[in-house]
């Protein structure tokens, strides 16, 4: 294991993080700021509670999960494409590095990223609201796991995309869509029984739903099953990232 390698393209990328530091942290407060006077106070005066934890508490899981999937994917995916756009990624490859460094130099750095900032959100939700968590080990262990499944599948995309357009276009419309209707601010519990067969479909649900239940000891799947679906989300994508630089798909091209 090359560590200098794996440490340069950290520090690089963690650099571009700080460089922008105003809008990397202001950014997130201000959007948590609007999430908890537009759904904690509008909505919840209607919703007074949802399964014994006050609405305004109950949606801190899931806002946390929203900014940190989408800054997670974001973050690796313009990490890993900008070297591509600008044919720097040819002088990384020809490197004495393995692709092992290079993914963990550019995942670890955008799972830090998005770690950082659900810590942010986390920090801001205790000015708005009484939150206590239960069980803080599983809190870190879900967040961390869902920064790295994310980065993964952000590392992904930056590999496949051919354009800009491209490169926002599953952050978008795939992955924060299926964050609301993954039970981000609310329980599945509420919906038909249909939709709520229907809603269990969408992988999301068992991130969302294991990490509230780390929260709050409620949860609308079983934990173990939560934590079965983001290590099989984070063994394929892996997979898929050794598949892409064992045949050099949309790299060596």
């Amino acid at each position: 294991m090359n560590i200098q390698a794996v440490r340069v393209i950290y520090i690089s990328e963690m650099g571009r993080f700080f460089r922008t530091i105003a809008q990397s942290f202001i950014s997130p407060v201000l959007s948590t700021s609007l999430y908890f006077i537009v759904f904690g106070s509008a909505i919840g005066s209607r919703i007074e509670e949802v399964e014994g934890v006050s609405y305004g508490a109950f949606i801190v899981p899931g806002l946390i999960m929203l900014t940190v999937m989408t800054q997670a994917t974001s973050n690796a995916s313009f990490g890993i494409y900008f070297p591509k756009f600008i044919g720097t990624i040819y002088e990384l490859l020809s490197a004495p590095i393995s692709f092992l460094e290079i993914v963990i130099g550019y995942v670890g750095a955008a799972a830090t990223k998005a770690f950082i900032i659900g810590m942010v959100i986390l920090t801001t939700s205790f000015f708005f609201v009484d939150i206590t968590i239960q069980n803080p080990l599983m809190m870190f262990a879900f967040l961390t796991l869902t920064c790295l499944s994310f980065a993964l599948l952000g590392f992904i995309l930056g590999i496949w995309a051919g354009n800009f357009e491209q490169l926002q276009l599953v952050p978008l419309l795939v992955v924060t869509p299926l964050v609301f209707l993954g039970g981000s601010f609310y329980s599945i519990s509420m919906l038909p029984p249909f939709w709520q067969t229907v809603t269990l479909f969408n992988p999301v649900v068992y991130l969302v739903s294991g990490f509230r239940w780390s929260f709050f000891g409620t949860a609308d799947v079983p934990v173990l099953a939560s934590l079965g679906a983001i290590g099989l989300f984070t063994v394929i994508c892996l997979a898929f990232v050794w598949w892409i630089f064992k045949t050099g798909w949309k790299i060596r091209a």
